[in-house]
């Protein structure tokens, strides 16, 4: 006998009222359902609590909670969001809740069955994170000007690997490309003065929530 799928269940590390610290939407109140579980291990990994533990929670618990917020913008990350089969299920629901949503996805997973009205966020591995072989490069043919690219870079040489990555795949081509630093690793203003030499349409990016909120999680 089927379940109701307010009944599907999905394992949660954190959910959180907070402002957007990336993307287009930086800046914006946002509620952030941060699932557990995660294939990659990259480097600078900033949420590896999120790999494991967390608890399990009913769709129908998780959007009452949602509600209480009234939010207008939420956010699904992790961990990888997508490693959980019900993700699908969620983000769905929450399109037809009426939020407008965004999912972030470390893009080693498939794209191709999230719900067309989710801004997908792909980020991209850079040969510093450790996982670029993990890359799953069919997800670029999926994405449109709804969705946003997003390189995370360790160092000089990731920058010249995403550059590569820009030309070779046509990225401007397909949305928003948006270049950030590992906090501590690079320095921010050695990116931008790349970007503004080699001319990229590219957004450059800090995040915003580790400078207003520099030592909590669950921001």
């Amino acid at each position: 006998m089927s379940h109701p799928v307010s009944d599907i269940q999905l394992r949660v590390s954190e959910v959180f009222y907070s402002v957007q610290g990336e993307t287009r939407r930086i800046g914006l109140p946002t509620v952030f359902i941060r699932l557990t579980g995660c294939p990659l291990r990259c480097t600078y990994c900033d949420t590896s609590y999120a790999f494991s533990g967390g608890e399990i929670r009913t769709l129908s618990s998780l959007l009452q909670q949602i509600a209480e917020f009234a939010p207008r913008y939420v956010t699904v990350t992790g961990g990888e969001p997508l490693a959980q089969k019900n993700c699908l299920v969620l983000l769905r629901a929450l399109c037809d809740a009426g939020y407008q949503v965004s999912l972030e996805t470390g893009g080693a997973l498939p794209i191709g069955e999230v719900d067309p009205r989710v801004m997908r966020v792909l980020d991209i591995k850079t040969p510093g994170s450790g996982e670029a072989e993990r890359n799953c490069w069919n997800n670029l043919a999926l994405l449109t000007a709804h969705d946003e690219i997003k390189f995370v870079l360790c160092d000089e040489a990731d920058y010249h690997w995403a550059v590569e990555q820009l030309q070779q795949h046509q990225l401007f081509a397909k949305c928003g490309v948006t270049f950030s630093p590992v906090q501590g690793q690079l320095n921010a203003t050695h990116l931008a003065e790349w970007i503004l030499r080699d001319r990229l349409l590219v957004r450059m990016q800090v995040q915003l929530h580790k400078i207003l909120w520099p030592e909590e999680k669950g921001r």
